[in-house]
């Protein structure tokens, strides 16, 4: 099987610690945001997965299939970019620890993103001063 590296437009980086605070502020609305924002830069970089209205979906109808399903999609995306995967769908095993496994698994998986997205966005730019006249 011939895999494409992801091409895509890049997804954003997202403070983790943010992302647990807010969903746990908001009682997990956030969380439905989350998926559907994650799962639609996934599926436009990679051209593959679910993508963000299927997964918001299933996030409303049936949430702990989200967990199994990012950190499968995140790992897939980092084995197509030919490197080894940080997270799997077994990272989603996480979850079955009540709200600190919730947690561990939201460090896991959303710094695996940032961390993703951070490294193709290449080296930041340095402004050059400008000329003395």
């Amino acid at each position: 099987m011939n895999v494409q590296p992801p091409t895509g437009p890049l997804g954003q980086p997202r403070g983790v610690a943010f992302v647990v605070i807010i969903t746990i502020i908001t009682f997990g609305i956030y969380g439905l945001y989350w998926a559907f924002v994650t799962f639609d830069e996934l599926s436009n970089h990679t051209k593959t997965g679910v993508g963000g209205a299927l997964a918001l979906i299933l996030a409303i109808i049936f949430y702990p299939v989200i967990p199994f399903l990012a950190g499968s999609e995140v790992g897939n995306m980092y084995a197509a970019d030919g490197r080894e995967k940080p997270v799997t769908g077994l990272t989603g095993l996480w979850i079955l620890l009540p709200l600190i496994g919730w947690i561990i698994w939201a460090v896991k998986v959303q710094g695996a993103l940032n961390r993703y997205w951070e490294s193709k966005a290449g080296p930041a730019v340095e402004a050059t001063p400008a000329p003395v006249a």
